[in-house]
């Protein structure tokens, strides 16, 4: 993304990692027989590069493995931040303060799980904080307005493609879709999402239950204009 390049020190920075620019230095011809640990993970392919190589590079400063990094996260992180977006261009905000996050915080990452679920954790924080800068949670009710038996109410989304369930998600009301993405997606439970965003666990299934409701008369009506025909893009 054009706006962390600068994090990566620009087109002029990867060019002097990459050896583009010729080196002042005296033992340059040196290096070039007996190449460091670093000059060898930077002509080792990124894809081949072990999570292990990539943080100790990041570590050591390196801004060719930031890159590496970024590159291999950055899409699927991305998916992430647009289930909780309400646009484009807020998602991308939110995968750069994600980003700039990871960076500032790699040297505590304890390598006790896989890098992309740590980065991940990231990017959804991100996404709480974004939401309670720009759309404040409005409390429902706990008095239970909805059916109590919605949850055996089963519907599948497994039918289809992104686009459509990220269209379907993202028409959410932030409150909702803020619930529906912690709960049904990341797993947490509804207490845990009480805490997280400031509201009581009743409130979250609450908000949960509705979020489900609008979805599934979003699905209902996206099954009928795929059989009518008329479903528009």
């Amino acid at each position: 993304m054009s706006a962390l390049s600068p994090a990566f020190g620009g087109a002029s920075g990867l060019r002097r990692l990459l050896g583009g620019e010729k080196s002042a230095s005296p033992t340059a011809s040196t290096s070039a027989i007996y190449p460091s640990p670093a000059a060898v993970r930077q002509l080792t392919p990124p894809s081949q590069l072990s999570e292990a190589e990539l943080i100790d590079g990041c570590l050591a400063g390196s801004r060719l493995m930031q890159k590496h990094l970024y590159d291999r996260f950055s899409a699927r992180m991305m998916a992430v931040c647009l289930r909780y977006a309400q646009t484009t261009f807020e998602a991308e905000d939110v995968l750069q303060e994600g980003f700039i996050t990871v960076f500032n915080n790699l040297r505590n990452f304890r390598r006790e799980c896989p890098l992309e679920f740590w980065i991940r954790r990231i990017m959804v924080n991100a996404a709480l904080r974004q939401h309670r800068r720009n759309a404040p949670l409005v409390a429902v009710s706990d008095g239970g307005d909805y059916p109590e038996d919605l949850a055996g109410e089963e519907f599948t989304l497994a039918n289809y493609g992104f686009e459509e369930l990220l269209g379907l998600i993202q028409e959410l009301a932030p409150r909702y879709r803020m619930v529906f993405n912690l709960f049904a997606i990341e797993g947490y439970g509804h207490k845990e999402i009480g805490e997280m965003l400031g509201i009581s666990e009743g409130t979250s299934k609450s908000q949960y239950s509705r979020a489900r409701v609008i979805l599934k008369s979003k699905v209902e009506r996206l099954d009928a204009h795929r059989t009518n025909g008329t479903f528009r893009k």
